[in-house]
């Protein structure tokens, strides 16, 4: 895995487009103009690959007056996720998203894992949506106390992107760090009655040191 998040320079991406659908190049110049158009521009960005697939930015954007900064990915939503119950991918059909994640102060550090989450539908041929958790297995970031996150509702952060038919809009799902306890919970009890929780006792979810909230 390569990786590079201190230089900010451009990175060209080659047109892999599939099908009469929109081509990948396409989709990410209007993912990234998107996101631009929402947060400002980029303060930094990273590019991983993986072998096999095809390789995910993530792009940081702040902080801002609140100290808040956001890490956004990029080139998830370059295909359709594919049910991995489908015999045959479709190459235009099926819904696309990227990740956003919001940490007061920042941790740059945590690109690595945003890009494991989005390159995770090639990978290992998950459908992201909201409702649904993505674990790490080890911190976020070095010493964080989450190893999880999960995957929120869109819209209420960045507009989704219409595609030209019959390509489905991308989706910008915020991401929710969810410490190990947390994702116990959750699994058994349900995203609801976690985000329920979180809501009742008035939870920092952009705070990177927070302790777990009370599931008693």
């Amino acid at each position: 895995m390569a990786h590079d998040f201190p230089l900010f320079g451009d990175f060209s991406d080659p047109d892999a487009g599939h099908g009469s659908g929109p081509t990948r190049q396409t989709v990410l110049a209007a993912v990234e103009a998107r996101l631009i158009t929402t947060f400002g521009e980029p303060s930094g960005r990273a590019a991983v690959t993986f072998v096999g697939a095809d390789r995910i930015e993530v792009l940081r954007f702040g902080p801002d007056a609140e100290g808040l900064v956001r890490y956004a990915t990029l080139g998830m939503s370059a295909a359709p996720m594919a049910d991995p119950s489908s015999a045959v991918a479709d190459p235009v059909r099926g819904p696309r998203a990227e990740l956003v994640l919001t940490v007061r102060g920042g941790q740059d550090e945590v690109h690595r894992a945003l890009v494991v989450f989005a390159a995770s539908p090639q990978v290992e041929g998950l459908v992201v949506a909201p409702g649904g958790s993505l674990d790490l297995g080890s911190p976020l970031w070095t010493g964080a106390p989450f190893t999880s996150v999960l995957a929120a509702e869109p819209g209420g952060l960045v507009e989704d992107l219409e595609l030209p038919s019959p390509a489905e809009a991308v989706r910008f799902l915020p991401l929710l760090p969810m410490t190990p306890n947390e994702a116990a919970f959750k699994r058994v009890q349900g995203a609801a009655a976690l985000e329920e929780r979180w809501l009742k006792h008035g939870t920092d979810l952009r705070d990177p040191n927070r302790r777990g909230v009370p599931l008693d």
